[in-house]
């Protein structure tokens, strides 16, 4: 093995300890379509799970039914129908659906047993009938009214996985066939969970399949790899033609979005309630994937969608102790010639320009301001780890540093570069010359270098 997969190596097993250390005592809600999920996945999906528990995390499950119910309700001849997309549960097929529904339970049980992980099935959940909508009667089809949380806390103190059913009773004790998905949001906001995860089968959102905002990154394998809540409110917005009827996106009934891509859209329905309401991070990840849970844990990348609260992305000044951090991640550019040579003490000695940003406690990119004479401000140090620079890292950084100069009142910034001209130019910079730099900086000019002066009026 070479040094260079020696030290990706090493930083992979860093980055798993500082999540490990991060996330300990910590409660993790995971909705699983177990229904569609083969014997095999699923027992590998749910290993992973046993371990995220021995790690410390406390983990809750909740199972989807839905083609299971569908497979148990043909096989005994029982009609139903839907309106929404929400099932109607009859009386006669409320039986039928509670038997479904804690089959899928047992399923996960007996896996978890089988990796010599505790796991108990709660009736922690009050329930409440969706009652008449559009003059259609929903019968047994209920909604998330409360959750017995002084149980559930107890549960989880005791190391032991609870799983809940999408069966939820009412005060006189009827019971209601419920959201699955609901249900995970509703037991994630209530116990504030550091993270919701929706465990599908095969449904990723797609930058392909919907229409994505300019700023929202796109993973290399097509994916939306992350959105801000306000970013994921905006595509909910573009991408649904269902009437609002007065109702904020993540007080609809389940099942609102009745159209191919609702199980898409319901997701980032459900998760923008979730971020708006304490929740961490949710992410939608597909579950065929070998790993998929650990990798979108443990990885600062992931592998599925993340919609976060905006606190996620997090671009601050400079630490003078995290000079070396900036040096690292200068080093690959400079190399190139795409940035000039600064060393360690520099970059700690104006410290004060610089501005980092940081992904859950670990630095990813960076960028400099430098104030000169006469209210002229110098954007220079951009650097993004080679990982990350899809994410748009990047321009996020040099838009935070034109702000800046804005507060600062200054009356233009510009830039020397010799790789990047045209991505500046996309945001907004246009050509400059010598002679249009600061004194100062006219006369340190590099005419070997030739860097294209780039300048933004403010």
């Amino acid at each position: 093995m070479n040094s260079d997969a020696i030290l990706d190596q090493a930083d992979l097993i860093r980055g798993v300890f500082s999540y490990t250390a991060r996330f300990s005592g910590r409660t993790f809600v995971l909705h699983l379509d177990t229904s569609n999920f083969d014997d095999e996945p699923l027992a590998l999906l749910v290993n992973d799970l046993a371990l995220l528990q021995r790690a410390g995390i406390r983990v809750v499950l909740v199972p989807g039914a839905r083609l299971r119910i569908d497979e148990v309700l043909r096989r005994y001849g029982i009609e139903w129908k839907r309106h929404l997309g929400i099932r109607i549960a009859g009386a006669e097929a409320i039986p039928f659906i509670k038997m479904a529904a804690f089959d899928a339970t047992n399923r996960l049980m007996t896996l978890l047993a089988a990796n010599d992980t505790n796991a108990v099935v709660g009736n922690w959940v009050r329930a409440r009938g969706i009652g008449v909508i559009d003059g259609v009667d929903f019968e047994h089809s209920g909604m998330v009214e409360k959750i017995q949380l002084d149980l559930l806390k107890k549960t989880l103190e005791q190391g032991i996985i609870p799983i809940f059913p999408c069966i939820g009773w009412g005060s006189s004790g009827k019971p209601y066939n419920i959201s699955s998905r609901e249900l995970a949001y509703r037991i994630a906001t209530s116990l504030r969970a550091s993270k919701l995860f929706f465990v599908t089968n095969g449904v990723r959102l797609l930058a392909d399949a919907f229409s994505v905002g300019r700023d929202v990154p796109i993973g290399s394998d097509g994916r939306i790899s992350r959105m801000s809540v306000t970013e994921a409110e905006a595509f909910l917005r573009e991408n649904t033609t269902a009437g609002g009827g007065g109702m904020e996106f993540y007080d609809r009934p389940s099942g609102y979005f009745d159209d191919h891509r609702s199980d898409q859209l319901e997701m980032v329905r459900l998760a923008i309630g979730a971020s708006r309401t304490g929740v961490d991070r949710v992410h939608i990840v597909d579950g065929r994937m070998r790993g998929v849970v650990l990798a979108e844990v443990f990885s600062d990348i992931g592998v599925g969608t993340m919609i976060h609260a905006n606190q996620y992305e997090s671009i601050r000044p400079l630490r003078p102790a995290e000079a070396p951090e900036v040096y690292r991640l200068m080093t690959p550019l400079v190399e190139r010639g795409v940035l000039v040579p600064r060393s360690e003490e520099d970059i700690g000695r104006r410290s004060e320009d610089y501005v980092v940003h940081e992904t859950d406690g670990r630095l990813h990119g960076c960028g400099a301001l430098h104030e000169y004479p006469g209210g002229v401000g110098e954007i220079a140090a951009i650097a993004v780890d080679s990982a990350y620079e899809h994410l748009g890292i990047g321009r996020r950084i040099v838009l935070y540093l034109v702000d800046e100069a804005r507060r600062r009142g200054y009356s233009s910034v510009f830039v020397l570069t010799t790789r990047t001209t045209d991505w500046f130019e996309s945001i907004g910079f246009e050509r400059a010359t010598v002679a249009d730099l600061p004194a100062d900086k006219r006369s340190r000019y590099d005419t070997e270098r030739n860097s294209i002066i780039l300048s933004l009026k403010l």
